[in-house]
């Protein structure tokens, strides 16, 4: 939690000082009323006392509650202001932080962990920064205010004090104890919650083909009833010391006034009304005593859920990333647009074995580089690599003779045109997928609309209600596969870049759509490169050069027509998708 406070500015450090004098100046008046209290005590026992001076008084009580309330007031609007502007700056990083970090380091975390540490987990800190703040600065302050101005009243009153707070801290000190460790365990079944939920929305399709309705609310059910078993201990235990603290504090004030009833029939007559007034008084402050220690729990309570979720916001923001940034923001060199991979080997952080090995080709500009091979064989790894979704583990991956490590990864994506193995739709118009992001180009509507021309989406974009101002959902569910894939494809011409990758982007389109998607996207991207990951023979079968790849080996290299001859591998999937006069009259 010291950590994340540390993240307070200047400003926010002058909030809390304010709040602080407030808070000084509000305890002051609050401890000030029992003394009035116990003047008017006296006055109204003492003969001769006039109306005046006991209305005198009581207008000193009425003006110490009135600036007491405004000082909580002004305390309450500072805190919340402190607390919602620091939880507004925390959550930024935050997500800056997951932004910046690797595929690897996302996986890691799990995406659903992620969501509940930048959404519950920072909610859980503000509130204590919002509500303990203030109780944890008040608290303190009363007690030892109040403590020293009842210690020079009755030993006897103050020994049945300190026994009333022993108690109080004996439970609370138990209860931290027993349920401290359990709220970690809070906000790990959280994560597993929405893990679910995340899975069924993102599955509803299968889930409802399947008849799966029931199982995914058994599953449900299962991570929801641990968290209401857990939940329900947790509120359960901390239950215990509502009643608790009344009891104590009834108890306090009983004996507070048993006590002073034995003092006061002892007492010489003179003192008789001075022991009352006292008794009046110490009850009073007693019990502020005993509030600030109900404070105090309170602040128990939030902290330790806070502490826990402090430390997995601190576990992301601490975490180092593996892909670090360059500072490369300009070339001058003689390579435009080419791309070589050079004795690249690659294994994933926590992997034992290498999943590419000693993968070594150069792409010119203008050239179309395809890649094939079984599942598993490490094609779409390879060409992420190019982006750096991951890093190499050994050799180099150059862009226009560049090591893609020395690049600002911001002007390294701004050379790309990247189309995902799942196409990714964005809540927003057809105009807003098509033109999203940032690439130091104005991308106009005539580009736009160019673009979907060459990924072939005019037709069915146009006969939308709103054409290209048509709404599209989150994910696309609103359009089947192959126009969201066409979509996807028209993002990344829309860019004008010098490199483009598709990574198996043409799967969900027809034989038909795919054949003259690929022969206008040659004719239009001619000046720049392409790599292509893909399952179809036909879809790659006219590049300019084909790398098989087989367990992460480069076993064959190549054009179409001299894989056939020089590349087995090659052949026998070739062989299992067209007939041979079908390869023969396409390799001619």
């Amino acid at each position: 939690m010291l950590k994340l406070i540390k993240n307070f500015n200047k400003k926010e450090w002058g909030l809390i000082l304010f709040s602080f004098i407030l808070i000084i100046a509000q305890v002051w008046l609050d401890l000030k009323m029992p003394d009035y209290m116990s003047e008017i005590t006296k006055l109204v026992q003492t003969e001769g006392s006039k109306m005046n001076d006991i209305l005198k008084n009581g207008g000193f009580m009425l003006i110490c509650a009135l600036g007491s309330l405004i000082s909580a007031i002004f305390v309450g609007f500072l805190i919340s202001l402190l607390s919602s502007s620091f939880s507004m700056k925390l959550r930024k990083k935050l997500f800056s932080k997951v932004e910046d970090l690797s595929t690897h380091e996302v996986k890691q975390f799990k995406t659903d962990s992620l969501i509940t540490r930048t959404t519950n987990d920072i909610t859980q800190v503000e509130m204590l920064i919002g509500m303990g703040l203030q109780l944890l600065i008040k608290a303190p302050i009363t007690a030892i205010w109040a403590i020293t101005k009842i210690l020079n009243k009755s030993w006897q009153w103050s020994a049945v004090t300190a026994v009333a707070v022993v108690i109080l801290l004996s439970v609370i000190g138990a209860l931290m104890i027993i349920v401290m460790p359990k709220f970690k365990i809070v906000q790990k079944l959280i994560d597993n919650i929405n893990g679910v939920i995340r899975e069924n929305l993102t599955g509803i399709r299968v889930v409802r083909a399947f008849n799966a309705e029931k199982y995914q609310e058994n599953k449900f059910e299962k991570v929801n009833n641990k968290l209401t078993n857990q939940q329900l201990f947790n509120q359960r235990a901390f239950g215990v010391l509502s009643p608790i603290m009344y009891l104590v504090m009834n108890s306090l004030t009983l004996v507070i006034y048993f006590i002073g009833a034995f003092l006061i029939k002892e007492a010489l007559m003179i003192d008789k009304i001075t022991l009352f007034g006292d008794m009046v008084v110490f009850s009073s402050y007693a019990m502020q005593v005993i509030m600030s220690f109900l404070m105090l729990a309170m602040i128990f309570m939030m902290i330790p859920r806070s502490q826990v979720s402090a430390n997995r916001i601190n576990e992301v923001l601490d975490t180092e990333i593996t892909v670090k940034d360059g500072s490369l923001i300009e070339t001058s060199t003689k390579d435009i647009g080419t791309v070589e991979f050079k004795n690249v080997s690659f294994k994933y952080p926590d992997a034992e074995e290498y999943l590419l090995k000693n993968i070594s080709f150069k792409a010119n500009k203008g050239e179309t580089v395809a890649f094939i091979g079984s599942t598993g064989s490490g094609k779409s790894t390879l060409i992420n690599l190019v982006p750096r979704f991951y890093d190499v583990t050994d050799g180099e991956v150059l862009i226009d003779g560049i090591n893609v490590k020395e690049y600002k990864q911001e002007y390294l994506y701004n050379k790309l045109g990247y189309v995902p193995q799942k196409a990714v739709i964005f809540d927003g118009s057809v105009s807003f997928n098509v033109g999203y992001g940032d690439n130091g180009k104005k991308i106009t509507d005539k580009k736009i609309k160019e673009a979907i021309r060459v990924a072939q989406g005019t037709e069915f974009v146009e006969k939308m209600d709103n054409q290209y101002e048509t709404h599209l959902a989150s994910g696309g569910t609103n359009i089947s596969g192959g126009q969201k894939q066409r979509l996807s494809i028209a993002r990344a011409i829309a860019r004008d870049p010098e490199i483009y990758i598709f990574d198996d982007s043409f799967s969900a389109l027809d034989y038909k759509t795919d054949s003259v998607l690929r022969k206008v996207l040659k004719e239009y991207t001619k000046e720049a490169t392409s790599l292509i990951v893909a399952q179809r023979i036909g879809t790659i079968m006219n590049a300019d050069k084909i790398l098989v790849l087989d367990n992460g080996e480069c076993v064959g290299m190549g054009t179409h027509k001299e894989l056939l001859k020089n590349c087995e591998v090659y052949k026998q999937i070739a062989l299992s998708q067209l007939s041979k006069e079908e390869l023969e009259n396409g390799s001619k």
